[in-house]
């Protein structure tokens, strides 16, 4: 393979070795965009070589290590590249080929175990037409039959092997290099999911094949543990999972929140009188569900191909829901018999593949940090990355939500990092990959957060006790008033088309407005005179400022920017006031009396009121005509049903949920009868927490409050979680569920 790859011995190579086949990786990325093309012969073997060097390096990362230098959509493609060549030129394959070999060789420091049936690898399909011509493969080895399928999810874990002797866990080891794996057994025996005894009817002898994963939810707390200790966190659940499975100590893997799904089995020996060995998928999960094991709630069986794309399709677009990380989904056919007539090739079979979904992490530079100013003053880091591609999108900026969450990571300009982009939600820095850090990021010290505002002002920033944000306090702010401005005609508040961050930034350079009530004083001929202004596009824009005069008074509270008055909040001070001069009015203890609002939302709106500015901006904005009362409709509209689901309870939000904008979730809640409040107390029934969650979510654990992702949110509203189920029920968890199949022999996680 060469020195360079020979240097990369298990004891840890150095940071310029792992620098230079990250140089190779991108080398071979670019090379290898379009594969379809084979190479020339006498380029071949070079290809070969280099693409077998370099997936082993990231094998051995990924599979020994739990450290993974690049993603697993970019480990696929150079993978598959290396396939369509030795498809290419057949004599090119060998035995130490990665392509001949599922996984890594075991750790030294736990004791190998022979698998008694081999764990296998999966084939890939990356589109519709992939999996129309394996299914289409599998029945020409029907002779023709077309045969009902098994659909799973592919959950993103770790492949483990459960030996049951007599119904008692008696051996639990990892998948390792498929046919050898590490002892686990000790940790294994800590997962709460994972039976120590099956249930009555279990056979003498039955091997189990899973995954061993972490829930989203329970990622995030175990990440904000670590950084609360200053340990590292982890990049993600999958690797928090293996690496939480694969502790020396067991009493470490207990402290962390593993959970296992059973997708298959292997040998079964002594089955009880009167039993039968399952003849298929769907047979073996209901008869694994009947022994105690647990298996994926979403598995289905389909007796047509089109039915399977759907089921793909469906949770292509679906998957945030889940609270726990998938990559695809698995297809085979269903019938053990037809299984073994198909066989197999290589090292996977022939009656199963992985459906993968378009990647939404990659790896790339951090190039700069950069602070921005938001409408309420408060700091938010920005990072501006090498461009790379996620999912078919060019990203090149990403959130760092704030200082805490830059420094819990080290995050440095200049570091690779792993890169997320999921949904509609803006794209996030997950983490640093630590082995890839030059010498000179290393040496130039940690990212601080800076003392002063970036706008002309230099302000010096504060921060409030019990924040994790840094705020810029002056009030003549002008970075900080054209987000006020783009954040006041934003859709959720005045709705004003076409005045965005943009025109806003070009009116106050102008000159043409300093307050939000300058906005209703402008005239067509104003606008004219700006630069890419036309007429009829200027006269659009005093329409849409007219229009948003009547607009309700909780739009308009909350496009006044105040400080943790959200659009939710709004509307609850909005029932219990007529008007903003009556708000004006209100003392602290009369506010707090309101429900959905707490002491830190009261004493922020009573604090704002008295400011002499703000009050002038209120009387301003009412002569121009500016709804400043209450609307009949408004104090009905946020009325709970008090038939619904969670007629009665209180719910907070906090942090961004995958699928559901803050608004949409607050209005499911009150359509179902509950109640949104703004901050977290003993009266509240639920919070429901996403990414960056914050100090609400820290509350709910102090108090005991039961805590939910989307997915649980969303269980409460369909009813498939009772009202009152403790926090760390499943939020799929359903007795009565459909019948599931899952694979018998694959790890899900390949």
């Amino acid at each position: 393979m060469g020195p360079l790859f020979d240097a990369l011995a298990p004891s840890g190579p150095p940071a310029d070795v792992l620098a230079a086949t990250m140089d190779e990786t991108r080398r071979l990325l670019a090379r290898v965009v379009e594969p379809a093309v084979p190479p020339a012969p006498d380029e071949a073997s070079a290809l070969v070589l280099r693409l077998r060097a370099v997936l082993d390096v990231h094998a051995r990362r990924y599979y020994r290590d739990d450290a993974p230098l690049i993603t697993d959509a970019e480990y696929d493609r150079l993978y598959a590249a290396l396939r369509e060549v030795e498809a290419a030129y057949p004599d090119l394959v060998t035995p130490d080929s990665p392509t001949q070999r599922v996984g890594g060789a075991p750790l030294d420091a736990f004791g190998k175990v022979r698998h008694a049936a081999p764990l296998l690898s999966l084939g890939n399909a990356f589109s519709a037409a992939d999996l129309a011509a394996w299914y289409e493969r599998c029945a020409k080895g029907l002779d023709g039959h077309r045969p009902a399928l098994d659909a799973e999810l592919k959950i993103d874990g770790l492949a483990v092997s459960l030996s049951y002797q007599d119904g008692v866990l008696a051996l639990a080891a990892t998948r390792g290099s498929g046919t050898v794996g590490e002892d686990i057994t000790l940790n294994a025996r800590t997962i709460r999911s994972v039976p120590l005894r099956l249930g009555p009817g279990a056979p003498r002898r039955l091997d189990v094949r899973g995954e061993v994963y972490m829930r989203k939810r329970a990622f995030e707390a175990f990440n904000a543990r670590l950084a609360e200790r200053g340990d590292k966190p982890f990049a993600n659940p999958r690797n928090a999972a293996a690496g939480s499975l694969r502790q020396l100590d067991p009493r470490v893997t207990g402290e962390r929140p593993l959970a296992f799904f059973a997708y298959g089995i292997g040998p079964v020996e002594g089955v009880a009188s009167g039993s039968a060995v399952p003849d298929g998928q769907h047979a073996t999960l209901e008869w694994l569900r009947a022994l105690g094991v647990p298996t994926n709630p979403e598995a289905r069986r389909f007796d047509a191909l089109d039915e399977a794309l759907a089921y793909a399709d469906h949770w292509a677009s679906h998957r945030d829901a889940l609270d726990y990380e998938i990559d695809g989904c698995v297809f085979k056919v269903d019938r053990f018999a037809e299984q073994r007539t198909l066989g197999f090739v290589s090292n996977a079979p022939r009656w199963a593949t992985a459906f993968k979904f378009a990647a939404r992490e990659a790896t790339t530079r951090l190039l700069r940090i950069v602070v921005n100013v938001g409408r309420t003053g408060a700091i938010k880091p920005e990072a501006f990355l090498e461009p790379v591609s996620i999912g078919g999108v060019t990203v090149q900026r990403a959130t760092l939500h704030n200082g805490d969450y830059i420094t819990s990571r080290d995050l440095r300009e200049g570091d690779t990092v792993v890169v997320k982009r999921a949904g509609d939600v803006i794209p996030a820095v997950l983490a640093r990959v630590p082995e890839l850090r030059p010498a000179e990021v290393e040496a130039a010290g940690p990212w601080a957060m800076p003392h002063v505002c970036p706008c002309p002002l230099a302000t010096r920033l504060e921060r409030v006790e019990g924040e994790s944000d840094t705020y810029c306090v002056a009030s003549d702010c002008p970075f900080q008033f054209v987000r006020l401005v783009e954040h006041f005609a934003s859709r959720g508040a005045m709705d004003v088309e076409g005045l965005g961050e943009k025109l806003a930034r070009q009116l106050a350079a102008e000159g043409k407005i300093r307050t939000l009530a300058d906005l209703y004083r402008l005239r067509a001929d104003d606008l004219a005179a700006l630069e890419r202004f036309a007429e009829k596009k200027a006269q659009n824009l005093i329409d849409g400022l007219e229009a948003s005069k009547t607009r309700p008074l909780a739009r308009l509270l909350f496009g006044l920017g105040i400080r943790h008055v959200g659009a939710t909040t709004a509307e609850a001070i909005v029932a219990h006031v007529a008007s903003l001069e009556d708000l004006a009015g209100m003392t602290r203890e009369a506010l707090v009396a309101v429900e959905g609002v707490g002491a830190v939302v009261a004493e922020s709106v009573v604090d704002w009121f008295a400011v002499e500015d703000n009050r002038a901006l209120v009387a301003d904005l009412a002569v121009l005509g500016v709804n400043t009362h209450r609307l009949d409709s408004e104090a009905a509209a946020v009325q709970a049903d008090a038939g619904g689901p969670l007629a009665g309870k209180t719910v907070v939000l906090t942090g961004t949920l995958p699928t559901l904008a803050r608004a949409d979730a607050a209005a499911l809640v009150k359509r179902a009868g509950g109640k949104v409040a703004s901050a977290v107390s003993k009266k509240t029934d639920y919070v429901v927490a996403g990414e960056a969650a914050g100090s609400k979510l820290d509350k709910a654990t102090e108090l005991g409050v039961a805590v939910l992702d989307e997915a649980g949110l969303r269980a409460l509203l369909d009813g498939s979680l009772a009202v009152g189920s403790p926090a760390d029920a499943p939020a799929n968890a359903d007795a009565d569920a459909p019948d599931i199949d899952v694979p018998a022999t694959e790890p899900h996680g390949a």
